[in-house]
């Protein structure tokens, strides 16, 4: 059940986004982790369930995002 859990905060990060640019564009970094948190405790989520799951995640999405970034700009 926690996974599922998860996996629907994963699905309200949306605007939770770090990014960083530079000269050559701009990259996405990460969830931010501090509000990740909090939002789960609002939600009622194991704080463990959270640090064991999102950031495998989090690996996924930073990598596709930027994968699709990247695709878009050529």
């Amino acid at each position: 059940m926690e996974g599922w859990q998860v996996w629907d905060l994963v699905q309200r990060l949306g605007g939770q986004l770090r990014v960083a640019g530079g000269m050559s564009g701009g990259a996405v970094i990460g969830w931010d982790m501090g509000a990740a948190l909090q939002l789960g405790a609002a939600l009622g989520l194991s704080p463990l369930a959270i640090a064991e799951l999102l950031p495998p995640i989090e690996a996924v999405m930073v990598r596709k995002t930027n994968q699709e970034i990247e695709h878009r700009h050529g």
